[in-house]
């Protein structure tokens, strides 16, 4: 499904007024059971990266980059996940080349890259057989409405373009739960997006406490002559305008967009439509990575794929985060 536009308006409309009593539900159901849960303490260091807006705000780019500086600093990183979209329970072990996003989940499938990656239903569960296969700290991603873990370290990440939203929980706005709530549990608020966006967000107010980091997604260097290049892009995403936008500013004569739903499904039919429609303008089809990881096999040498990585402002904070985070390496 696509947000509704009138959860990103800074106040609430008529809309969000009509609903906010189910959003004031939903959050105290969000409070209830972070509060009846047992946390349960690992014995390697736990990092959730989560947000408290539902849908995309960057979190698969930010475990890339924590997996990253984990591996950096001598780390076996392993990274957990729900596997939302997919129909495993877990926990298994992501294999990129026997497993279909059907199965595990796009986000897990493409996580697999970057680190060894688990899918369960029960995050804990989950760890547990991580560790028994050799990590020495874990990434979650996603969970932090989740009560089965106990954190070492939490990251929330929020879209700097339309950071909280109207400010309401769903379905009135695009919330998980009151952002005041989630950030007082946060130790480390990252925002993504450009200069213009970071500059609006700064008006938001945070706990004097939350450290604040600032990155931006830039385009992976991959050789690839993206200027001039006539082009139909496709993209299931959060946001599917930001991956557009991109494309644009890489200087590609962008024919046509399609905006999915975020996890929307790519059907033969869609995509054989889009094949036809390219190869009568001339054009490259071109999707983002998470996309790219739910094409049929028939397709994955039809449409290029664009991957991104985040830049931070300065990740001083960050890699201070997780130097200090318990040393297990060596019990491993």
């Amino acid at each position: 499904m696509r947000a509704p536009g009138f959860w990103s308006r800074p106040k609430p409309d008529w809309r969000a007024r009509l609903l906010s009593p189910l959003g004031a539900l939903y959050a105290k159901g969000t409070a209830r059971r972070l509060a009846r849960g047992t946390p349960q303490k690992m014995p390697v260091p736990v990092i959730c990266v989560g947000n408290i807006n539902a849908g995309g705000t960057g979190k698969t780019p930010t475990v890339i980059a924590v997996a990253e500086r984990l591996r950096d600093a001598f780390h076996a990183p392993h990274i957990v996940s729900r596997g939302y979209g997919g129909t495993e329970t877990g926990p298994l072990e992501v294999n990129p080349t026997s497993h279909s996003a059907a199965r595990v989940g796009d986000e897990p499938l493409l996580l697999s890259a970057f680190a060894r990656m688990w899918v369960a239903r029960d995050r804990a569960a989950g760890a547990r057989a991580a560790i028994e296969a050799g990590a020495t700290a874990i990434i979650l991603d996603d969970g932090f409405q989740n009560p089965s873990l106990a954190y070492d370290l939490s990251i929330v990440v929020v879209d700097a373009e339309t950071g909280f939203g109207n400010g309401l929980c769903l379905p009135a706005g695009p919330l998980r739960e009151p952002a005041a709530v989630g950030l007082a549990r946060a130790d480390l608020l990252l925002s993504i997006g450009d200069d213009a966006a970071q500059a609006r967000f700064n008006d938001t107010p945070l706990p004097n406490r939350l450290t604040h980091l600032r990155a931006r997604l830039e385009p992976l260097q991959t050789g690839m002559p993206w200027a001039g290049m006539n082009v139909i892009a496709f993209a299931g995403i959060g946001r599917p305008e930001k991956f557009f936008d991109t494309l644009r500013g890489l200087g590609v004569n962008l024919m046509r967009t399609e905006a999915l739903g975020d996890h929307e499904k790519l059907s033969t039919a869609f995509l054989t439509r889009l094949e036809r429609d390219a190869r009568a303008m001339g054009a490259q089809l071109v999707t983002t990575e998470k996309d790219a990881a739910r094409l049929p096999a028939a397709f994955r040498s039809k449409v290029t794929t664009l991957p991104v990585r985040l830049q931070f402002e300065d990740a001083t904070a960050l890699d201070t985060a997780l130097a200090a985070l318990p040393d297990t390496k060596q019990a491993t």
